[in-house]
């Protein structure tokens, strides 16, 4: 059965500080409260899926809008803490809290983009290329070699997804942009983010050639 069969159903939810997920994201944890061992050894006998939420580490609040993650491997360790590897598979919006105790339990309904009204190749491509002369920068900057992953997505969406999952450091920005349900919109904010980063380190590579000379 897949996430988008049924159009509201209960979720398992793990709050996390400053951490959004996106689908098709992998994220590693460290599952080690009590509570939330009850919860991954109740989800293994079931679907193995659970929703995650972005906690704001300023005032405490629990996102409404998170990322189901599908647990696709895990290791029991001795004292009964796990290891688990997750992937994000579709986001959500909670509509109530069904319990709070022992772990978190949602009303939730699958959330999707709108169906695109434009072609969304050539905002993919300046997206694309954004990040590629992004990481020339960066690996200029540092003196260290940054090699991008040879399994970045082709697909508008997929792609917005990968980008917003990858923006480390600024949870608040990823919070935005995994809330957006316009592919379009996405991408152009990320060529937004990307456009200004470049410019930044383009102006800081500029600098340290000027002291070199």
């Amino acid at each position: 059965m897949t996430s988008s069969s049924v159009a509201v159903c209960e979720l398992p939810l793990f709050p996390l500080p400053e951490l959004v997920l996106f689908p098709g994201v992998k994220l590693p944890l460290h599952i080690f409260e009590f509570r939330y061992r009850i919860m991954m050894n109740t989800i293994l006998q079931g679907d193995r899926r659970f929703g995650v939420l972005m906690v704001d580490p300023a005032d405490g609040r629990v996102c409404q809008v998170g990322c189901c993650a599908e647990v696709v491997h895990y290791h029991r360790m001795p004292d009964d803490r796990m290891k688990i590897a997750t992937v994000g598979q579709q986001r959500f919006r909670v509509l109530d809290f069904v319990r709070e105790k022992p772990y978190y339990v949602g009303l939730v309904e699958w959330i999707e983009d709108q169906p695109p009204e434009q072609d969304l190749r050539g905002l993919a491509t300046d997206v694309d290329h954004l990040l590629r002369v992004v990481i020339q920068l960066s690996a200029k900057l540092t003196g260290q070699s940054i090699e991008l992953p040879d399994d970045i997505p082709s697909l508008p969406t997929e792609l917005s997804y990968w980008i917003a999952g990858n923006l480390k450091g600024a949870a608040q920005e990823q919070q935005a942009l995994l809330e957006i349900q316009d592919t379009a919109l996405r991408l152009e904010r990320e060529i937004e983010i990307l456009t200004s980063t470049r410019n930044h380190l383009a102006a800081r590579s500029a600098l340290e050639d000027a002291f070199k000379s």
